[in-house]
């Protein structure tokens, strides 16, 4: 309800962020987005700022994970300096791209990742319905038996009670899924492997940017493999520097969840063609973000050292932070929308 109601496109914007803050996964966010526009392709055109707000929203993982160093100053600068250079990274492509496009499709109509996404999409599709039966043949095994046994037990899956109580059984299976998989993750980089991670995987910027979109596509949450490797700047075994190229990777990784989702949407025609589209302008999002401030990256850096060193002085302020941009100042302008307009 809270996303298909969005019509601003700031509103969106909050709505993208607030919503991966509170569920900590741009992948669920994303996904759950490429569901609605395939039932409605209207909405195709305001779900883009919900989806740039989610690229926002899910670095919050990493500065709740760069918290366990708080009580160590030193350690907690390093932390919290690579969890913030993705949220900065990421702040400062949605201010150029956010705008622009909102300013272009105001003046022309149509915004250029909209049109990117479009084109993009119908050329893939062929501007047909899109089917990819090779996933629904791997989720049909478990997806089916539990729409039976919710529809035995509640009704039709299309009816809302059921339908709610798919949301929440999905949503448990993924904070599920997050934990175990960040645990092991975790466990697997202590002792030798460290060194192996610091020598091979993030031995320069092309391998560190490769290594997080294949770790990222594998596993499905940019959250998880960002937030594994903040405890290792922390503890001063990466660098900042060193992580960059590596989130970057990350966020192209992540969109492998929505051209998923996308390819598996139960539409045909123009609701699987919007699907793949929004699924499409998500990657062109991270990919123009990426063109304009890998050559800048000094900026998000530099900007992540000073606020870094701000934050070990004054460790409160940063609770403080997280807190306000990622669920006051979003939540607040969500209210106002909601009961001015």
């Amino acid at each position: 309800i809270l996303i298909s109601a969005v019509s601003n496109p700031l509103v969106g914007l909050c709505i993208g962020i607030f919503v991966t803050a509170v569920i900590q996964s741009s992948s669920a966010t994303t996904s759950t987005v490429v569901a609605v526009v395939a039932v409605n392709p209207a909405f195709f055109p305001y779900a883009i700022p919900i989806i740039i707000g989610a690229n926002i929203g899910t670095s919050v993982t990493n500065i709740i994970v760069s918290l366990g160093h708080i009580t160590h100053p030193p350690s907690f600068r390093r932390a919290f300096a690579g969890a913030l250079v993705h949220d900065l990274f990421n702040v400062l492509a949605a201010s150029l791209i956010f705008p622009a496009e909102c300013l272009i499709r105001i003046f022309t109509g149509r915004g250029f990742l909209e049109r990117l996404g479009d084109s993009t999409a119908e050329m893939v599709s062929g501007g047909e319905g899109f089917r990819f039966s090779t996933m629904d043949r791997i989720i049909d095994p478990i997806l089916v038996p539990a729409i039976e046994l919710i529809e035995r037990s509640g009704g039709s899956i299309h009816g809302n009670a059921p339908s709610f109580i798919m949301i929440i059984v999905g949503l448990m299976i993924l904070f599920t899924a997050l934990t175990l998989l960040t645990r092991s993750a975790r466990k697997a980089i202590e002792g030798r492997v460290q060194k192996i991670i610091d020598r091979v995987l993030f031995r320069n910027a092309p391998i560190s940017f490769i290594f997080g979109i294949g770790l990222t596509a594998f596993v499905q949450s940019s959250s998880i493999t960002t937030s594994i490797v903040i405890p290792l700047v922390g503890g001063g075994l990466l660098s900042i520097d060193q992580v960059f190229s590596y989130m970057l990777g990350a966020n192209i990784g992540t969109t492998i969840t929505s051209l998923l989702a996308a390819m598996t949407a139960e539409s045909t025609g123009d609701g699987s063609r919007f699907a793949l589209a929004i699924s499409f302008v998500h990657l062109y999002f991270n990919l123009i973000g990426i063109i304009i401030f890998y050559p800048l990256r000094r900026v998000p850096i530099y900007l992540a050292r000073r606020i870094a060193d701000y934050m070990s002085r004054n460790r409160k302020m940063a609770i403080v932070f997280l807190v306000v941009v990622f669920f006051i100042i979003p939540g607040s302008v969500i209210l106002i929308n909601w009961y001015l307009f």
